[in-house]
């Protein structure tokens, strides 16, 4: 099933993250996709809200892995942009999280390491159109 919304600012697409996330069960991951600066950032703020989780959320970009738990459900928030092969996911303890099916897994760049995604994972990608406005986002959600 593949749904798309569309939002015309921060704020909208913050709170479609953040509706998103208010539904999500333990187990589930999430990859997150689209060019630099598409609003990924965004996104995983309002996820987080929708978890429960006041802390600030930031791009885990160099750390590759930032753990949230202090809301409804841990949030385990990958940024997988600079790892070099699948291969070092291992390193970094994504299987564990992967599989101990208590948190969410929110997996930014997750086009990276495709052959490692789970087949039930929730594909969400980001795309701007600069003919509709500096703050225009399609989302596309694919999930089966």
């Amino acid at each position: 099933m593949t749904k798309q919304t569309e939002t015309y600012s921060e704020k909208e697409t913050f709170e479609y993250a953040r509706a998103l996330a208010e539904q999500a069960v333990p187990g589930q991951v999430y990859c997150l996709n689209g060019e630099l600066g598409v609003g990924k950032t965004v996104f995983a703020q309002g996820f987080g809200k929708g978890l429960g989780i006041d802390e600030p959320i930031v791009s885990p970009t160099f750390t590759i892995l930032k753990e949230y738990d202090e809301g409804r459900l841990p949030l385990y928030h990958f940024d997988v942009y600079r790892i070099g092969s699948s291969d070092e996911m291992e390193e970094i303890g994504y299987f564990d999280k992967i599989s101990s099916g208590d948190g969410v897994c929110l997996i930014e760049w997750s086009v990276l390491i495709e052959d490692v995604i789970p087949e039930d994972a929730i594909r969400i990608e980001i795309k701007k159109d600069r003919d509709k406005g500096f703050d225009y986002r399609t989302i596309v959600i694919d999930q089966d």
